[in-house]
C-alpha cells in the first residue's frame, strides 16, 4: 500500500464520492494550520476497506484515490500482519510515500527501514476509526473480554521496486499464519508464469539499477500467486538483463523454430488470430450472482469473399486467484451473461476471449469482483450434552458465516405440548444453553437459526429431547362447590404421597367448547381452591387439572363437567290485541329478548277491569308455555288493562306496561218510519227514515237500505251504506214497483230490518230500444229496422234514425213512427253506424247501442288524371326510353271502391293496351312526330271500371346522329378537336348541344365539354401521349347515340424560351457568354444555340451550338454595339428531328478598352453618355409612362364627377 501526502494551505477540491455513499470523512479545517491530505492509490483488481461512523465497512474497488486528512500533519500508520514492515519514500519533489513490504534483512539500496509495524492505531488517528484498510479476509488474533477489539490485518505482496515512479498497490487474497510463514517456500513450476503472455509483455518493469540476494527472493511471503496486474512482476531483485531475458523466453510460444517456417504462413496465421479483448466488465453484484457484460472483438480481417468473420466468446471463472484454475461458464455470441450458483463474499476473477473461424484469441485481463455477503446458511440440529429430569443442555455448531460475522443465535422450543406452535427460549450469542423447570419423561422440540448483520438464516430441523424421570401419580379432578351463572368454584386436594415441605404448584385448565377443544389455564398457584368467573350462563364447561414442583410435572387429571346455572329472565314483548268483539278478544306476546340462559319459559296474563271508583284487582287468566290467549265472556262496552310476565327456573320477571282493551258494544235496534220524502220520480224515490234507540250516547251508527222489486222470488240489492238518515235511489225503472227496508249498525254489528215499504215510479220517457238491423241491398241501399220498447209506462209517438260513418258524424235521416227505414246513395266498401230513439209524452228516450255494417266492394272509379311525364327510371333488363318512339305516361290511382286495383287498360286509339297495378308504363313502337288520343280505366276483382277522359300527346322527332369528330390542330400539351359542319354559325345551330367525353385512366370516359360549339381544344395534357374521345349529339328530340372512338396523339414539345444571356467582358477584346441550363426533355439531348449581331450588320449570325452553357467571344471590335440571344434545339432520338424553341431576349455589350488612370475622372461621364438603352429598360419606361398617365386621368375624372 502506497500512501502519497501533500501539504495546502487551503481546502482541496476532493475526488467524488465513491458509490453515491456518505463521504469518509469531514473536513477538518483550521484557520491558521494547513490541511495534510493523504491520497491512498488503490490498483485495479484490489480492494481498500473503511470503516463509517456508524460502524459499518465499505470497501472500495480500484483503480480508485482514496483521499485521507490528517489533523496534526503526521503520516498515519500502515497496520500490516506480522511479517510485514512500512516504509516512508521521500521523492525529489517532496512527495513522501508508505511502502508496504514483507520483513526481511534485504533491502534495497537506496532504502531503508524507516517504520515499524504497528497493532493500535495511536491517539492523533483514533479520532477517524473507519480509515482502516481492510481486504476480503480478516485475521482477528485470539482476544480476551478485556483485550481490545482485533483490528483487522492483511497481507500484502512485495512490490517490484520501480525508480521514479509511482508503486502500484497489490491486493492481499491470501492469509498466512505464523506457521506457514516459517515454513520454506514451495517450489513453483515454471510454466506458470507462462501462462500469460501477454500480460507478462505489460506488467514488466522498467530495468532496475540493484541486484537483490537470494534471500530476498526466496522469503516464504506467498508472492508465488499473481494477482491483479501482478502476474509476472513479482521478482524485484534480480539483474536486467537475466531476468527479463528469461521472463520473455518463458512467455514465447511453444514452438522454438518459428524462424525456420514459412514466413507468408506465418503472417497469414497471426491475421487469422482474434485481437486481443478488453478486461470484462462486472455489474449488478449480488450475494450469489453477477451479470459479466464485455465489448465485441476488434474487428479483424475480412473473408476472402467479403464477408465478415463471426466470433463467438467464451467466459471463464476462477475462485483460486487470478491464475487459479478456470472454468468455461458460457460460450456464445451473447455479449453478456449471468453467473448464478456463486459463494457469497467471495473473491472471484473472470476474463473472456474470443474465438473466431475456430481460432481462439488471447485471453483479456482478469476481472476480479467479491459476491455480496449473505445470511448465515442454515445451522444442523441442536446436540443434547446434558439433560436431568428437570433440565436440557444443549449444544449446536456455528454454520457458514456467508462474509458477516454471526453475532446471536435463536433457539426456539414447543414446550412440550406437541402442537407445531414453536416460541423462543434462548436468544443470544452463546452456542449452548440450559433449559431449566422442564417436566419428567417429557420429550421437548427445539430448533436453532443463526443471525449475523445481514439478515437471519432458516431454522434448523427440528429434533426432539426427552427428560429423564418417571411420570408423578395423576391427581384426582377437582370438586365444585359452587355455580352462578357467569362463575364456579372449585377445590382439590393435596396428593398425599408428597410430603408437606415440597412446594407444589396446581395449574386449573379448563375447556370451552364454543371457543374450540383446547384446554386452557384458568388458574396456576399453591392455592387449593379457585373461583373461575368471566363465564356464560347456563353452558357446560370442563375442568382438569395438572401438578407442578420443580422438578417434576403430573399429566393432567380426569375431567369434571359442570354447568353455570340460569338468571331471571326479561319481561316480554308489549302484548298485541285482536279480535275484539262485545265479549271478548284475542291477546297475543312475543318471547323475552334475554331468557335468562334457560329455554323452558311460562308466561302469566293477568287482567283487570277497570270500574269507576273501585280499586281494579288484578286476575291470573293465563298461565303456560303459549304466547296467544282468547278472552271470553266479558262485558260489552267495558274497559279491561292487561300485563304479562314470565317465569322460568331463573325467577319470575318483571310485569310489561299495561295495555286497555275495550270491548266492543251490542248492535242497535230498528229504525223508524221508513217514508218517501217528497213526490215520486220515474227514475228515483227519496227515502226518510228516524235513528233507533243508542245504549251508548253519541254512538256512531251506519244504515243499510236495501231494494227489491214487487216479484215474490226477486233479489234483494243493498242501494245505500252511510250515516245519514236520508238517500236517494236512483236508475229505476218508470211506472215500476219496488220495495225498500233499512237497518242500522254499529261496531257490535247490524241492527234488524225494518219491514219492506212499497214505492211505484211515475211514467217517464220511453226506455232505451235494441240497436237496430241493417240489411244491405246492394252496395248503395241499405234497409234499416228496429224493435218498440214499450216499458216507459207511456205509448211512444216517434222514433229519430241517426246515420253516419262513425259516432262523431251521425247526422239523423229518418223521423215518424214506422220501425223501418230505407238509405240510398251509399259509396261502396264503407263501414256505416246508425243508432234509434223514441219518444213519448214524457219526452225523448236514450238513443240505443250503434249498429254497425259495411257496403260491399264495387268497381273502380273513372281515372280523371292522366299525364305524360319526360321520363323515369327503369330496370337495367329494360330497353332504353327514347321519347322519338315512346310515350311515358302517368295517373293518380282512383277510387278502388273496397277491392283491391288489379290493373289498368289503355285505349290507344282503338287499341287496348293492358298494364299491371303500376300508375305508369311506357308505350313503345310509336310514330316519330305523332299525336295520339290515349284513354285509361281501372280494373279490380269486381270487374272494370269506366274510361276516363282521353288526352291528346305527340312523340318528339329522332334524336340527331353523332358528328365526325376531327383533330385540327395537334400540340405538346393540346389538342384542338373539331366536329360537323364548322361553317354553321352558333345562331343557326342552337338547338343542338354536343356532349364530348374523353377517357381516364381508369378506362371511363368522362365528359369535358358540353354545348353548342363545333370545336374545342383539350388543354393540360401531357406531350407525345395518346388519347381517345367519343362524342353525343343532344337535341330535343333526346339524346343522340355516341360516336366511335377516335384516338389522337399529341405532338412532343419544343423548348422552352431562354432568359437573356449574360456577357462579362474578358482581357483584350474578347467577353464570355452564360445562360441557363434546360434539364433533358423525355430523355432528347439538348443543345444551345447563340447567335451574335454586332457593328451595321443586319441579321443574326451563329457563333456557338452545343450543349455548354457558356461561350466566350475573340476578336471583338472596341467600342462595337453587339447583341446577343440564345435559343434551345431539342434532337429527338426516335425520329432524328431537331425541335427549337423561340429566341430568348437579346442582350446588349459593347466592348470597352482599360481606361488610363489619367482619364479616370471624365471617363465615367464619356461611358454613361454613349451608353445605349437596352429592350427591358425601354419596356419598363413605357410601362411607367403609361401607368401614370392613367393615374392622372383617374385623378381629373373624379375632381369632374
Amino acid at each position: 500500500m502506497y500512501v502519497t501526502m501533500m501539504m495546502t494551505d487551503q481546502m482541496l477540491e476532493l475526488p467524488p464520492l465513491l458509490n453515491g455513499e456518505v463521504p469518509m470523512m469531514h473536513h477538518m479545517i483550521n484557520g491558521d494550520a494547513s490541511q495534510q491530505v493523504i491520497l491512498v492509490q488503490v490498483n485495479p483488481g484490489e480492494t481498500f476497506t473503511i470503516r463509517r461512523e456508524d460502524g459499518t465497512l465499505q470497501c472500495i474497488q480500484g483503480p480508485a484515490e482514496v483521499p485521507m486528512m490528517s489533523p496534526n500533519g503526521s503520516i498515519p500508520p500502515i497496520h500490516v500482519p506480522p511479517g510485514y514492515i512500512s516504509q516512508v519514500l521521500e521523492d525529489n519533489t517532496g512527495v513522501r510515500r508508505v511502502v508496504v513490504t514483507p520483513h526481511s534483512e534485504c533491502y534495497p539500496p537506496s532504502y531503508s527501514p524507516a517504520l515499524s509495524p504497528t497493532h493500535h492505531l495511536p491517539p492523533p488517528y483514533m479520532t477517524h476509526p473507519h480509515f482502516i484498510p481492510a481486504s476480503h479476509t480478516a485475521y482477528y488474533p485470539p482476544t480476551s473480554p478485556g483485550d481490545v477489539p482485533p483490528h483487522q490485518y492483511y497481507q500484502h505482496r512485495l512490490p517490484p521496486i520501480y525508480p521514479e515512479e509511482i508503486f502500484p498497490l497489490y491486493n492481499m487474497s491470501t492469509i498466512l499464519s505464523r506457521e506457514e510463514y516459517c515454513k520454506p517456500q514451495p517450489k513453483k513450476p515454471k510454466e506458470r508464469a507462462t501462462e500469460r503472455p501477454s500480460l507478462s509483455r505489460v506488467s514488466t518493469p522498467p530495468s532496475s539499477s540493484y541486484k537483490s540476494t537470494p534471500a530476498c527472493s526466496a522469503t516464504p511471503n506467498g508472492y508465488s500467486k499473481s494477482h491483479g496486474t501482478a502476474a509476472s512482476g513479482g521478482g524485484g531483485g534480480g539483474s536486467p538483463g537475466n531476468k527479463r531475458a528469461e521472463r520473455r523466453s518463458r512467455g514465447s510460444p511453444k514452438h522454438s523454430d518459428s524462424d525456420q517456417q514459412d514466413p507468408e504462413l506465418e503472417a497469414r496465421r497471426d491475421q487469422d488470430v482474434p485481437s486481443g479483448m478488453d478486461k470484462p466488465q462486472v455489474l449488478k453484484i449480488q450475494a450469489r450472482s453477477a451479470l459479466v457484460s464485455w465489448t465485441r472483438a476488434p474487428a479483424g480481417r475480412t473473408q476472402s469473399d467479403g464477408a465478415s468473420v463471426s466470433c463467438s466468446y467464451e467466459l471463464l471463472l476462477a475462485d483460486k486467484g487470478c491464475d487459479g484454475k478456470y472454468r468455461v461458464m458460457y460460450s456464445g455470441e451473447e455479449l453478456q451473461y449471468t453467473l448464478t450458483d456463486l459463494r457469497p463474499a467471495t473473491d472471484y476473477h473472470v476474463r473472456v476471449s474470443a474465438v473466431c473461424n475456430s481460432i481462439k484469441g488471447p485471453h483479456s485481463e482478469a476481472r476480479t469482483f467479491t459476491t455480496h455477503s449473505a445470511p448465515p446458511e442454515t445451522p444442523l440440529p441442536p446436540r443434547l450434552s446434558h439433560r436431568t429430569k428437570s433440565s436440557l443442555t444443549l449444544q449446536w455448531k456455528p454454520p457458514v458465516d456467508n462474509g458477516s460475522k454471526i453475532t446471536s443465535y435463536i433457539l426456539e422450543w414447543d414446550e412440550g405440548k406437541k402442537n407445531s406452535v414453536f416460541r423462543e427460549c434462548y436468544f443470544g450469542h452463546q452456542r449452548h444453553f440450559k433449559v431449566m423447570r422442564l417436566c419428567p419423561a417429557v420429550g421437548y422440540t427445539f430448533r436453532v437459526a443463526a443471525l449475523n448483520d445481514i439478515g437471519s438464516s432458516g431454522f434448523s430441523p427440528e429434533v426432539v429431547f426427552h427428560t429423564t424421570g418417571s411420570l408423578p401419580q395423576m391427581p384426582l379432578a377437582p370438586r365444585l362447590l359452587q355455580t352462578g351463572a357467569s362463575w364456579v368454584e372449585l377445590e382439590w386436594s393435596r396428593p398425599s404421597s408428597y410430603g408437606p415441605d415440597e412446594v407444589l404448584t396446581y395449574t386449573l385448565e379448563m375447556q370451552d367448547e364454543t371457543k374450540g377443544s383446547e384446554f386452557q389455564a384458568v388458574y396456576t398457584g399453591v392455592d387449593l381452591s379457585s373461583r373461575v368467573e368471566g363465564l356464560s350462563r347456563n353452558t357446560q364447561y370442563r375442568f382438569r387439572l395438572t401438578i407442578c414442583s420443580a422438578e417434576w410435572r403430573s399429566s393432567p387429571s380426569s375431567i369434571l363437567v359442570c354447568r353455570t346455572s340460569v338468571e331471571k329472565p326479561g319481561p316480554p314483548a308489549a302484548p298485541r290485541v285482536s279480535a275484539v268483539t262485545s265479549h271478548g278478544f284475542c291477546v297475543s306476546w312475543e318471547p323475552p329478548h334475554d331468557d335468562g340462559g334457560s329455554g323452558d319459559l311460562s308466561y302469566l296474563l293477568e287482567m283487570s277491569e277497570e270500574n269507576s271508583g273501585a280499586e281494579s284487582q288484578w286476575v291470573v287468566v293465563y298461565c303456560g308455555p303459549q304466547r296467544e290467549h282468547v278472552c271470553k265472556d266479558l262485558k260489552a262496552a267495558t274497559r279491561y288493562s292487561l300485563r304479562i310476565s314470565t317465569d322460568s327456573a331463573g325467577g319470575h320477571s318483571q310485569v310489561t306496561d299495561s295495555l286497555v282493551v275495550c270491548t266492543l258494544s251490542l248492535p242497535p235496534g230498528p229504525c223508524h218510519t221508513l217514508a218517501v220524502q217528497g213526490s215520486v220520480k220515474h227514475r228515483e224515490v227519496s227515502l226518510q227514515w228516524d235513528a233507533p234507540v243508542c245504549v251508548v250516547e253519541d254512538e256512531a251508527l251506519l244504515y243499510s237500505v236495501e231494494m227489491a222489486t214487487s216479484e215474490d222470488d226477486a233479489q234483494v240489492t243493498e242501494v245505500f251504506n252511510g250515516s245519514h238518515t236520508e238517500c236517494i235511489v236512483g236508475n229505476l225503472l218508470p211506472g215500476a214497483t219496488y220495495k225498500f227496508r233499512v237497518r242500522a249498525a254499529n261496531e257490535a254489528g247490524f241492527g234488524p230490518y225494518t219491514k219492506f215499504l212499497e214505492v211505484t215510479t211515475a211514467a217517464g220517457p220511453p226506455g232505451q230500444c235494441g240497436a237496430p238491423v241493417i240489411s244491405l241491398t246492394s252496395h248503395s241501399c241499405a234497409v234499416v229496422s228496429w224493435v218498440t220498447d214499450e216499458s216507459s209506462g207511456a205509448d211512444i209517438s216517434g222514433y229519430r234514425l241517426d246515420w253516419g260513418r262513425d259516432e262523431d258524424s251521425l247526422d239523423p235521416v229518418y223521423s215518424g213512427t214506422e220501425t223501418s227505414c230505407e238509405i240510398s246513395e251509399l259509396e261502396a266498401a264503407v263501414s256505416y253506424c246508425c243508432r234509434i230513439q223514441a219518444t213519448n209524452q214524457a219526452g225523448a228516450g236514450p238513443y240505443s247501442e250503434l249498429a254497425w255494417c259495411r257496403t260491399p266492394a264495387a268497381t273502380p272509379s273513372a281515372v280523371n288524371s292522366l299525364y305524360v311525364q319526360d321520363g323515369f327510371s327503369l330496370p337495367l333488363d329494360l330497353e332504353p326510353f327514347c321519347p322519338s318512339t315512346c310515350l311515358a305516361l302517368a295517373w293518380d290511382e282512383p277510387n278502388c271502391n273496397g277491392q283491391e286495383i288489379s290493373g289498368y287498360t289503355l285505349a290507344l286509339g282503338e287499341e287496348l293496351i293492358t298494364v299491371g297495378g303500376a300508375t305508369c308504363t311506357v308505350i313503345r313502337n310509336l310514330q316519330p312526330d305523332t299525336e295520339y288520343s290515349v284513354q285509361v280505366r281501372a280494373e279490380n276483382a269486381v270487374g272494370a271500371g269506366p274510361f276516363g277522359p282521353s288526352l291528346l300527346v305527340r312523340t318528339r322527332p329522332l334524336p340527331p346522329n353523332p358528328p365526325r369528330l376531327e383533330c385540327g390542330s395537334a400540340g405538346p400539351q393540346s389538342l384542338k378537336l373539331r366536329w360537323g359542319d364548322c361553317s354553321k354559325s352558333l345562331n343557326t345551330d342552337t338547338d343542338t348541344t354536343y356532349i364530348l367525353q374523353m377517357e381516364d385512366r381508369n378506362q371511363r370516359f368522362v365528359p369535358i365539354y358540353r354545348g353548342p360549339s363545333h370545336t374545342f381544344k383539350v388543354q393540360r395534357l401531357s406531350e407525345l401521349s395518346r388519347y381517345s374521345f367519343r362524342i353525343q349529339a343532344v337535341s330535343d328530340a333526346g339524346d343522340g347515340p355516341f360516336s366511335e372512338i377516335y384516338s389522337f396523339t399529341t405532338t412532343k414539345s419544343v423548348p422552352p424560351t431562354l432568359k437573356a444571356p449574360r456577357v462579362s467582358q474578358l482581357e483584350g477584346n474578347a467577353c464570355e457568354v452564360n445562360w441557363e441550363s434546360v434539364p433533358p426533355m423525355r430523355g432528347d439531348r439538348i443543345t444551345y444555340v447563340l447567335q451574335v449581331l454586332g457593328g451595321r450588320e443586319s441579321e443574326y449570325r451563329q457563333v456557338y451550338k452545343g450543349e455548354d452553357t457558356v461561350f466566350q467571344l475573340f476578336g471583338l471590335q472596341w467600342n462595337t454595339d453587339y447583341r446577343l440571344r440564345v435559343f434551345v434545339c431539342r434532337r429527338c432520338a426516335d425520329t432524328s428531328q431537331e425541335l427549337c424553341g423561340s429566341f430568348s431576349p437579346s442582350t446588349h455589350f459593347c466592348p470597352r478598352r482599360a481606361v488610363s488612370p489619367l482619364s479616370a475622372d471624365t471617363g465615367p461621364v464619356a461611358s454613361s453618355s454613349g451608353k445605349k438603352l437596352t429592350d427591358e429598360q425601354f419596356a419598363s419606361i413605357i410601362v411607367v409612362g403609361v401607368a401614370s398617365l392613367s393615374i392622372f386621368i383617374a385623378y381629373l375624372l373624379q375632381l369632374l364627377m
